[in-house]
């Protein structure tokens, strides 16, 4: 009996699927893209464009994508049958079309799945469809306008001669927005201000709220936002900002002469809704905040988890649930927290433009033992499960409940406010706990007179804005439309690819490479940086994809209108420049200063970004101290000027204790280098072979006031 050929891109799910389709099927994998545009015709596009009309050159991507193609045809020959079942998005539809062009199917038969588990993939075989071709058509849109960017735009910073290796069309959108917050951050000049508090004996803390003859502000709506990029999203009270600190002496010195009175007191319970189950883009969000992942490795784990059945498919903008899982997720409650089973199912809405075919991210399973999973999965596959799995039951929960009480005092002309705030119902935060600690005030009655037990002020300085973590870069990126859900991840790794950002302290900082391409395209592609230019080619890719735009005339029509006159004049850019002169970024740039001074003026040191090094900068003279360079040295644990070929040849002058090495009891050397601009003597063993031996790794005496000290032996013992 002829068999069937089921094909779908990873290789990962052929065994799954093998096993739930039995001996009548043959699966194989495309292993992702199998073709691209060549780099034949005009600047090497693959595609020409002629009176509204696109034709694209395409061709295997690669060997591997030869010898697949080559091996799917000989097994498409031997069946009866040939069904394509890759990914449901606009990519996997495309090359459901690249699958069915090269073996050369008359009518493709397209079979779409969001979880790998028998009941969903038997009955997505059940029930075939035809390839949308409007789908395909945004997809190869996509490809065309990408390429046309980056061949086009990538020339014109070769000309900088710096290193920079390209541009694009969604990567530089997004290096603008981290690029502007670093110019935010270096103009930043900080200010002053006082935070004025009183202390009650009843036991709370008040806030200075402004005067009584003042106008006050109308009362801000609190909105409640559920953040994935934090925990939660608590900070610390304040007051009224106060701007000098004789104005804060005057208020702390009023607080102490007038008696202190209740002039409002409001209690109420609040609901907290449930947070929707994640989308590609907050499941990068919360998995970078609560686990330390970066998109790409989010998305490489998620995948492992939706090839082996376990959650349902990670690139989706939807937070739509099925009927069937919300009943089975409410029967999971029933049994194990039937006091957080909402009187309705819970509805979310998703975003204007997200595909309401898809489902959220869930698990497939909401029973399956995860004492189970423990065993089975890799720790990293295990969290992130975890993490899908209660954020997904969450979002089937009752609200959370809290009790939230302000209270208004007065004193003289003065007006103190406290906010209290408890939570009396976990409701879905059991399961996702994203609420602030509870801040308790004692019951009060209006026209209640308080003891005052304290006053006084702290002072404090404005901080610039932080720079953004990669959650935070993703929920930008989302928020201004730069992208869609399968972009975010690999956006973020061609920056740092390029080496145009860096991770500081897992915030993400340009690079001086990245400031100069920024600065350069600011002034010859300015169009291509802002986010809402670049947000409305992702609207005309979704237009298309819904069949409201023939995706041949669009891209045509964008070139002829904007690019291709565009290019023409950042081409005039380039010249008036000049061919290899570099932006003013790094003379524009302030660098962050070290604790380290320079040995010859003294003055503090500047880090200076590279990529190349562990320590991911060097320092370097800024005030006018000519090849005044240092390197960390991992060895010895301080900072030291390159050694050049003479001095590594050279044996520097070294003189030899009387004091033994407690490893090899050799004698010990004295060793001198320069930490802080200043340059200090340290014990070493004399051999430098035996240095080399991880034994000798802690053989490192330092002077004290009380003479040699190690901090792995001791103080040495004369």
């Amino acid at each position: 009996m002829p068999k069937r050929l089921l094909v779908v891109e990873s290789p990962g799910k052929v065994k799954k699927l093998s096993e739930i389709l039995g001996a009548e099927w043959i699966v194989r994998a495309s292993c992702g893209h199998i073709r691209e545009l060549s780099d034949q015709g005009e600047d090497s596009l693959g595609f020409s464009m002629d009176n509204g009309n696109v034709q694209c050159n395409y061709v295997p991507r690669d060997q591997r994508s030869k010898e697949t193609i080559q091996q799917l045809k000989t097994v498409a020959k031997q069946v009866s049958e040939v069904v394509l079942a890759t990914d449901p998005d606009r990519e996997g539809e495309t090359i459901a079309w690249h699958l069915k062009e090269v073996l050369g199917l008359r009518e493709a038969k397209r079979v779409v799945y969001t979880e790998i588990t028998a009941s969903a993939v038997r009955t997505a075989i059940a029930h075939p469809r035809k390839l949308d071709l409007n789908l395909v058509g945004a997809g190869l849109c996509r490809d065309c306008l990408d390429k046309l960017v980056g061949y086009k735009g990538s020339p014109l910073v070769w000309a900088l001669n710096n290193g920079a290796k390209s541009v694009g069309r969604v990567q530089s959108a997004t290096l603008h927005l981290i690029c502007q917050r670093e110019r935010e951050i270096q103009t930043f000049v900080p200010q002053d201000y006082w935070s004025v508090w009183v202390d009650y004996a009843e036991g709370f803390r008040a806030f200075y709220h402004g005067m009584a003859n003042a106008p006050q502000e109308a009362a801000k709506q609190e909105t409640e936002v559920h953040d994935d990029t934090t925990v939660n999203n608590q900070t610390a009270p304040e007051s009224t900002r106060v701007l000098s600190e004789a104005e804060a002496n005057r208020l702390v010195e009023e607080a102490k002469r007038h008696p202190h009175q209740v002039v409002q007191y409001e209690g109420k319970v609040t609901n907290r809704q449930p947070p929707p189950p994640f989308i590609t883009s907050t499941l990068q969000q919360a998995a970078g905040s609560r686990l330390r992942f970066a998109p790409e490795k989010t998305m490489q784990v998620a995948q492992k988890l939706y090839e082996a059945g376990l959650i349902t498919y990670m690139r989706t903008d939807s937070v739509m649930l099925s009927p069937e899982f919300c009943e089975s997720a409410r029967k999971w409650l029933e049994a194990n927290d039937p006091q957080n089973v909402p009187q309705r199912t819970t509805r979310h809405r998703s975003n204007k433009t997200a595909q309401e075919a898809h489902e959220a991210i869930r698990p497939t399973d909401v029973f399956r033992p995860s004492v189970e999973l423990r065993v089975q999965l890799p720790a990293d596959e295990f969290n992130l499960y975890v993490l899908i799995w209660k954020r997904a039951i969450a979002s089937q929960c009752r609200p959370a409940q809290l009790r939230k009480t302000k209270v208004v005092i007065q004193s003289g002309q003065i007006f103190w406010q406290a906010r209290g705030q408890v939570v009396e119902f976990l409701g879905y935060a059991r399961y996702w706990p994203n609420l602030g600690k509870d801040t308790i005030l004692p019951a009060l009655q209006q026209g209640q007179m308080l003891t005052l037990a304290d006053a006084g002020h702290e002072k404090k300085q404005t901080q610039p804005p932080p720079r953004y973590s990669e959650p935070k870069l993703v929920q930008l990126m989302e928020r201004k439309g730069i992208g869609r859900p399968s972009t975010y991840s690999p956006t973020i790794a061609t920056l740092k690819k390029r080496d145009y950002i860096q991770l500081t302290k897992e915030s993400i900082q340009p690079t001086t490479l990245g400031l100069e391409v920024d600065v350069f395209l600011q002034k010859a592609l300015p169009d291509l940086l802002e986010a809402e230019f670049t947000a409305k080619m992702e609207d005309a890719l979704d237009a298309i994809a819904s069949g409201k735009q023939p995706w041949q005339q669009y891209l045509t029509s964008w070139n002829q209108n904007y690019f291709a006159p565009a290019l023409a004049k950042a081409k005039t850019v380039v010249v008036s420049s000049g061919i290899g002169a570099k932006t003013s970024a790094v003379a524009e740039r302030k660098f962050e200063t070290s604790r380290t001074r320079c040995p010859e003026c003294n003055k503090f040191l500047a880090k200076i970004p590279s990529s190349k090094l562990k320590k991911k900068y060097f320092l370097k003279c800024n005030n006018g101290c000519e090849n005044i360079v240092l390197f960390w040295n991992e060895f010895q644990k301080a900072w030291e000027a390159p050694r050049t070929k003479e001095t590594k040849n050279e044996k520097s002058p070294t003189k030899i204790s009387s004091h033994p090495c407690p490893v090899c009891k050799k004698f010990l050397e004295e060793y001198s280098y320069t930490k802080d601009g200043q340059r200090k003597t340290m014990l070493r063993c004399s051999d430098p072979q035996s240095r080399q031996d991880k034994k000798h790794k802690d053989v490192a005496y330092f002077n004290t006031q009380k003479g040699w000290w190690s901090p792995k032996f001791g103080e040495m013992k004369v």
